[in-house]
Parts: structure tokens; sequence; C-alpha cells
């Protein structure tokens, strides 16, 4: 799409080799890539470094990540247990966690903020792609207010290693990397991605480029496009990605100091709107540095400094309309707590730390329904563990001050600004009950939590025609603090090879900070309207109510086949076989209306067979979705619910290695039997009506992994 941006990753790259500002940089850890089951999970007890969390922490990486990925970030993540996708047709796609959006969920890179604004609309991608990604984890619990009071919902990780915090070379020095290529699926994509990195043990070096594009998205129904019909084709949903980043680290016996530059380029149509595209760009430089050994009550401080800009621009067929442009500045600085030993075998570790941001946002154009805005905070954070010999305490806190400003007036708010001063702790415990170095039997966890999120510029100032949610919003210019108090207890169990894990959980929220609607109707322009009036949209506030999130998750696995712990057959001579299940349910409400709250993803239960034998991995399975009945009305009429359904999906993979090269060849086939399905956690399923896009049809995609 000449108009936006040129499809090159090679100029992407050359971009950031001549930027003078920063270096190249090195990624933290070798490529992973042993493993033989495909989609494979880690749970972990590990955070966003190597310290210890009492929360489980999701973790896609290696093998497991390249044969789950998708092309947005929910997209990949969607179907774990707790976690559904948040999309605007295929090429946006945010996390939804424990039924929870937007910016109740923090999505780092790095550990550094990522200002973007995907928060602000739902047809808002993240410009992060996870074909350049080497881990995504996830984190719940007391130690996300590390990250951020506002990660209600919790915190999302992606990890791409372009600075290094290890030494990965000897003195003589090296070179690594890997090439990726895959085409196919629904959307008939085509995508290629490149690493490679240099170095010894002084100096690390790191460079990365990726293209992917995709057609229109292939579903099981016939479509139309502005009337027209379009065949089994989502109109106006092809698009095209490129990115890349160099940098580089310093490395030495205590510690190391690293600069890295990025660049991503997006065009994508909105699916919404038949002629509308989005063309995004975003640059990103990061400063990141550890010192190691610094004795006193610390033994390691670790800095981070990020600048961001990014620019987003909707057109019109070749028109440019509206234009998003944010400029971000973040800085955190921690340091680790020498652990203290105490008596009876207890020790105390934790963390302290500062973090600050400053983010302004310009919106030109037609129908843009938020002003020009500044958000600045600063943060003051501790985490701290106990642990004992039955198991660990862990207590985190978070205090901070942030100031909203409206810098010109807009609708009918003059300029003005609101200061917050949000505090939020959290509590936790594990009581271990495993025996035994095979750490056999049940691990007990627990978690209490109160939040305090401060409302975001378009919550208080929004004032407008929102085409994304197909309404008229209007901020709360005094909405007060979001609060929410949070409670979890979870069990695991392991016995060899078999696992089982169950977690339930609950938020109420004193203010929960929603979307009403009215009742009325205005124009674009802002002018009063009724229903029938041509180009009337119905008028929503946000609003704070009384609401509630309850539900449950829960995976399992069973060895079936191969080794003394095996149900069916101890015989491993074809290969092993587990019995890998899943489960999640979510139920939202709004206390104040006695209604449900939007877009939450329905009981899910999945299983899949897990066969690996030699260099040999493959994969049946499905995942069955009930109906989601649950839904609000608009005001008017109620929402429009979702049927039960089930999709199958199957998958293969083949390990080889020559020498140093190591190659995975995969291959997936998805929504086997080409059902009709669509998503309740999209806003295009409300506000499309016959013509919102069901989810993918099926479809084949191979691709390969080389790395050496």
């Amino acid at each position: 799409m000449k108009y936006v941006f040129q499809r090159s990753a090679a100029a992407v790259a050359i971009y950031t080799l001549l930027d003078a500002t920063l270096g190249l940089a090195w990624a933290q850890s070798a490529i992973e890539g042993e493993g033989r089951h495909l989609d494979e999970v880690t749970i972990t007890g590990r955070a966003l470094d190597t310290r210890p969390l009492l929360t489980p922490a999701q973790q896609l990486s290696g093998a497991a990540l390249t044969q789950r990925q998708g092309s947005t970030l929910g997209e990949t993540l969607d179907t774990l247990p707790g976690i559904a996708n948040g999309s605007f047709g295929p090429n946006v796609g945010r996390p939804v966690i424990r039924g929870m959006d937007g910016d109740r969920i923090r999505i780092l890179q790095n550990s550094g903020a990522n200002m973007d604004v995907s928060g602000l609309s739902t047809d808002h991608a993240v410009p992060i792609d996870p074909l350049t990604t080497e881990r995504i984890e996830v984190l719940r619990g007391p130690a996300a207010l590390l990250y951020g009071g506002s990660a209600m919902g919790g915190v999302v990780n992606v990890i791409d290693n372009r600075i290094a915090r290890e030494r990965a070379f000897e003195a003589k020095g090296g070179v690594l990397g890997k090439v990726e290529v895959r085409a196919g699926g629904a959307a008939n994509e085509r995508s290629s991605g490149a690493m490679v990195e240099a170095g010894n043990d002084k100096v690390a070096l790191h460079v990365d480029a990726f293209d992917r594009s995709t057609q229109n998205l292939r579903v099981p129904k016939d479509m139309t496009c502005d009337g027209t019909p379009n065949g089994r084709r989502v109109c106006n949903s092809a698009s095209d990605s490129q990115g890349g980043a160099v940098g580089g680290t310093l490395l030495f016996d205590r510690g190391y100091v690293g600069l890295s530059t990025s660049e991503y380029r997006s065009t994508y149509g909105t699916v919404a709107e038949p002629t509308v595209r989005i063309g995004m760009r975003r640059r990103h430089q990061v400063m990141e540095g550890q010192l190691r050994e610094v004795g006193g009550a610390f033994e390691d401080v670790k800095f981070q400094l990020g600048h961001t800009n990014y620019t987003h621009t909707e057109y019109d067929a070749t028109v440019a309309n509206t234009r998003f442009d944010n400029q971000g500045n973040d800085f955190r600085l921690e340091g680790r707590q020498q652990a203290l030993r105490l008596n009876n075998g207890m020790q105390l570790d934790g963390t302290v730390g500062i973090q600050r941001e400053h983010n302004d946002l310009q919106v030109e154009g037609a129908e843009k329904f938020v002003g020009p805005s500044r958000t600045q905070s600063a943060a003051l954070f501790a985490y701290q563990t106990l642990k004992t010999s039955w198991g660990q305490l862990s207590a985190g806190a978070r205090t901070e001050s942030i100031r909203v400003a409206l810098r010109e007036n807009f609708g009918d708010n003059l300029a003005q600004s609101q200061t917050f001063n949000p505090f939020s702790w959290g509590l936790g415990v594990m009581r271990n009950l495993r025996k035994g170095e095979s750490q056999n039997g049940w691990q007990i966890t627990s978690h209490l939590s109160a939040s305090q999120r401060a409302p975001k510029d378009y919550e208080l100032f929004a004032n407008g025609p929102h085409v994304a949610t197909a309404a008229y919003e209007v901020g709360s210019a005094h909405m007060g603090l979001e609060k929410a108090t949070q409670l979890d207890v979870g069990a695991e169990w392991q016995q060899g090879a078999h696992k089982f894990g169950v977690t339930a959980f609950g938020s109420h929220f004193a203010n929960f900070i929603s979307l009403q609607p009215t009742g009325d109707y205005r124009l674009s322009q802002g002018v009063a309207a009724v229903q029938t009036d041509p180009g009337a949209m119905p008028v929503y506030n946000f609003q704070g109510v009384r609401a509630r999130f309850y539900g449950l998750e829960s995976n399992a696995k069973v060895r079936m086949v191969g080794g003394e712990d095996a149900v069916l057959s101890s015989n491993s001579a074809q290969g092993a076989m587990d019995l890998e299940l899943r489960a999640d349910l979510v139920l939202a409400q709004d206390l104040t209306h006695n209604s449900d709250l939007p877009l939450i993803a329905p009981m899910r239960i999945g299983a899949d067979a897990v066969w690996s034998h030699s260099a040999w991995g493959a994969r049946l399975g499905f995942m069955h979705a009930a109906a989601q009945n649950h839904v609000p009305n608009n005001g008017v009429n109620p929402g429009i619910t979702t049927a039960a359904n089930t999709l199958w999906r199957a998958g293969l993979n083949y390990h080889a290695h020559s020498g140093p090269v190591h190659s995975l060849w995969f291959a997936k086939l998805d929504n086997i039997t080409n059902k009709l399905a669509y998503s309740s956690t999209s806003v295009l399923t409300q506000t499309m009506g016959s013509n919102a896009p069901p989810m993918a049809g099926r479809s084949l995609k191979v691709g390969v992994q080389i790395s050496f």
C-alpha cells in the first residue's frame, strides 16, 4: 500500500542501522527450540526477571511460541487458561485476561512501557509483532505492582532480547542467528523474519527484521463489501507489516549497559469500514543497564530509559482523515535487596524502585473523539518475599502520582488537568505440600490485593464520534479512581508426568469505569438527533459503576502412553502421548444497573492429544466455547449473543540437526470442520450486525525456522 507505507523490511532495517542515537543490541539468551511438543505452555513461578513469584506466570517461548504464533499478540495468547483475544478483525488483537481488557492489561516490552494508543480504541493494533519475539510472560498477583497499579487484569511482557543481560560468547567471539518463513492460513499469510547476533565476552550485537503480509480473511460464510458480494472473504481485512531493530551491549564482570532502537510499520484494513485503512509507525529507543554486587543494602541496581515516537493515521481511500501522534518517555530504576537470612531457615528478599512516565497525545481530524492530552506519572514500588520451610509469603505495594491534562478546549470541556494519587497493595501466600526430589504432591496459593487505577485521558475528556464502537462517546472530567479488591485461591498437583491445576478468582469493583448507554443520539458534529436521523449515533457516557468479575481456570496433563506413570501403556517404543486439558469461565456483572458487562468470553473447554517420538511431534485437539448469552443491551435493543461452537485443530512438527544448524519444520491445520463461529470478545460482533466478521475458516499454515 504505497500511499501509506512502502512494504520493505530492508528499508526498515537500514533506517535502524543508520539511527545515530543508538547502537546495536544483543539477545540475552540463545534460541530455544528443543521441545518436542506442539504448543506447550510452561507455568512458572518466576517474575519478569529472575525473582521468584507466588502467582503463576504463563510463559510461551522457543518451539512452543513458534508454533502457536499468530499475527497479533492477542491471537498468540488466545485459549491459554483465562486469556482471550480482544479482536477487531484479524489485524488487531489485545489480550483479555479474566474478562478485563484495554488499559487494565499492562503490555510491556522487555519490562519497559509500550507507549502506543492501542488501549484508546479497539481498532488500534499493538505495535509488537510475535515474529521477532523470543518469549512472552503473563504475570498476575502482587508482583504485577512492580510494573503498574493499573494492571488489574495482569501484565503481559514481550521479550525480544535486543539488549544482552548475560554473556553468550567466550572471549574468542562467535555468531548465531535464526531465519523463519511461514505461509498459508485463512488470510494467505506470507511472512519472514531473521535475526543475527555476534559478539564476545565484552561486546554483543543484535540485528533483526521481519516482513508480514496478509490478504482478506477467508471465513465460512458469504460476506459483502459495502453492499456488494465479496465471496467468503472479510472486506478490507488485508495487512502489510514490517519492522526491524539493531542494538549493542557492553558487558563487564559486574553488569552491562546496552542500547537498542527499533521501528514497526503496519498498514491494515479496519474491517468496520470498507475503504478505511490505518497506517501505523512506531519508533522506540531504549537504554538499559545493570550493576551487580553493589554492596550495602542492595545486591544489584538496574535502570531503563525509553523513548517512543508513535504515529497512526486513518485513511479513507487515499485521503488522510484522523491522525494520532504520541510521544512518550519512561524511566525506571530498581534495586534488588541483599537476601537477609533469618531464624528457622527463613529468608527475606525483595525489590524497591521508582518509575516515571511522560506521554503527549495529539489527535487531528474530523473523527477525533479526544482532544490533545498530556499524562505524567511518578511511582514508588516495593515487592518483598519471605521464604520459609513450609512455603512463601509475599507482599507488594505501589503509590503513584498521576496528572492528566487536556491541553486545549475540546467539546464541552475547557482546558484543564486532573491529579490522582492511586495506592495499591497485594499479599500472597504459598503452602508447599510437595515432598522429595521429584516434588510430587500439592501446592496451594492465594493472593489478595486492593488496586486503584487513575482514569485515562479518553475516560475523562472524550467527546465525539468513535467509529470503532459505533457510538458517540462522552467522558466524565470529574471521574474518580477506579477501585478493586481481588482474591484468588489456587491449587496445583503433580505426580510424575501427571499435572493438574485449578484457580478460583473474584474481583469486586467499588468504582469500575465503563461505557454506559444514555438513550440519546447525536450526529458526528455533536448535534442532538433521534434514532431515525441519517448518521445518528447512540450516546455513551464513561461512568463509574459497581462491578464484579469471578470465575475459574483449570489445566491438566495426563501421561497416556510412555513411561512408568502412563495410564494406558508404559511402552515408549512408539513415542509418548499426553492428554492436555484446559477450561476457564468468567462471569462479569454491572451491579449498579443489574446487567452483564460486555465483551466477555464464554465458558471454554479444550483438550489435545499430544504425541512425540524422536524428532517428530503431533497434536490433535479442540476448543469448545459455550454460548454467550450474558450480554448487555445497547440502550435500545438487546445485545447480540453468540452461539456455542467447537473448533478442531491439528499440528505436526519435525526437528532436524546438521552440525550447528537446527531446523524446525511445522504445519498447523485450524478449524478443521470449517465451523462458523463468532467471537464474543470482539466489538465488531455487536456493531456490524449480519456482516460482522466470523472467526477464520479452515486453513493450513506451514513454516520452517532455522537456527545456527
